[in-house]
C-alpha cells in the first residue's frame, strides 16, 4: 500500500477526531447551563390560589398554597409567605392556581365581607326582591342595573312607574334567611347595590312605599336617559285617544264674558184723570169733580 495514502488517511482521522471532540465539548456545555438554570437556587416560592376565591371572602390557611416558579416569571405584587395573605379580605375574584396579588386583597383589619370593597364617599344597600324583580337570577356581582319604582303618589289620580335610578353596580345577589309574620325562617333574595348617600336615601324609600324592579342594562352603556314615567291611564290607551281626539277636533276658544246693562224699570204710568162736570151758568163756568166736590176756575 502507498505510504503517501496511509499519511493522508491518518491525518484525517486525526483531524475527524478533534472536530468530533470539540462538538462534544460545545453540546456538553450547552446542556450543563440548561440544567443549571433549572436547579433550585433559580426557583421562588409563590403563593397561589387553592380553590376559586369570590368578592368578600377573608383569605384562610385552607384558601392558599405555595408552589415553586422561575425567579424571572415571579409576578410583580405576589407573595412568597401564606402569612403574608392570611386573614386579608377578597376585592377582586381570584381563579384556582392563580398567584394572589396585593392588588386583590384589602388591608387587614379593613372589615368583613363587602365592606373592603365598598368605595370611600359611597354606601352598600341590600333590597328584598323576588324572582321577577330580581330579573329572574340573571342579576350577578358585577352588573348594571335601573331601578324602577310603581306606586301611588300623593295627590294622583292612579298609579305611576318611573325610573329613580340609573346605572348602578351589583355588589353582590343572594338569598338570605328572613322570618315571616308567624316567625318561621323562610329564604329571601336580596340584592345589594352601590350607592351615594343620596341614592341611598332614593331606594330605601322607593323599597319601603312602592314596589321596585330592577332593569339590567349593557355594563358599557353609560347613558343616562330622562324619562317622564308612565301613568295607569297611558297603560290602558286612555292618554293615546285623548291627544288623538285633541289633535282632530281641537276645543273652541271660550268667548270672552259679555257684560249687558240692565235699564231701570220704567215709572208707574200716572193715574187715571177724574171725572169732570163743567157747569156754564150765564158767564160763569164751573167744573165739578165726581165724588171729590166741586172746584172752580
Amino acid at each position: 500500500m502507498d505510504r503517501r495514502f496511509l499519511t493522508v488517511l491518518g491525518v484525517s482521522l486525526l483531524f475527524a477526531l478533534v472536530v468530533s471532540s470539540v462538538f462534544y465539548q460545545m453540546t456538553a456545555r450547552a446542556g450543563g447551563g440548561k440544567t443549571g438554570n433549572n436547579q433550585p437556587s433559580d426557583m421562588k416560592d409563590i403563593v397561589v390560589a387553592a380553590k376559586p376565591l369570590g368578592v368578600g371572602v377573608t383569605v384562610k390557611t385552607t384558601d392558599v398554597k405555595v408552589v415553586k416558579t422561575p425567579t424571572a416569571a415571579f409576578p410583580k405584587g405576589a407573595f412568597s409567605k401564606p402569612e403574608e395573605v392570611i386573614d386579608r379580605p377578597v376585592t377582586s375574584p381570584i381563579l384556582m392556581d392563580e398567584p394572589i396579588q396585593d392588588g386583590r386583597l384589602a388591608a387587614r383589619g379593613s372589615g368583613l365581607g363587602l365592606a373592603p370593597i365598598i368605595p370611600v364617599g359611597m354606601r352598600a344597600v341590600s333590597v328584598r326582591v323576588n324572582d321577577v324583580a330580581g330579573v329572574a337570577g340573571f342579576v350577578l356581582p358585577g352588573m348594571r342595573v335601573d331601578v324602577l319604582v310603581t306606586g301611588r303618589p300623593p295627590e294622583s289620580n292612579g298609579t305611576i312607574t318611573a325610573t329613580c335610578l340609573q346605572n348602578v353596580l351589583v355588589l353582590s345577589a343572594g338569598t338570605t334567611i328572613q322570618a315571616d309574620a308567624r316567625g318561621q325562617a323562610i329564604p329571601a333574595p336580596t340584592v345589594t347595590l352601590l350607592a351615594t348617600p343620596e341614592q341611598a336615601e332614593i331606594l330605601t324609600l322607593a323599597n319601603s312605599e312602592g314596589h321596585i324592579q330592577l332593569v339590567l342594562r349593557n355594563g358599557s352603556d353609560q347613558t343616562i336617559e330622562k324619562t317622564p314615567g308612565t301613568e295607569i291611564q297611558e297603560l290602558y290607551g286612555a292618554h293615546a285617544k285623548r291627544k288623538q281626539a285633541s289633535a282632530e277636533d281641537p276645543k273652541p276658544r271660550p268667548r270672552p264674558r259679555q257684560v249687558v246693562a240692565v235699564a231701570a224699570p220704567p215709572p208707574p204710568p200716572p193715574p187715571p184723570p177724574p171725572d169732570q162736570i163743567v157747569v156754564i151758568r150765564g158767564t160763569t163756568k164751573t167744573v165739578e169733580v165726581v165724588g171729590k166736590g166741586p172746584a172752580g176756575r
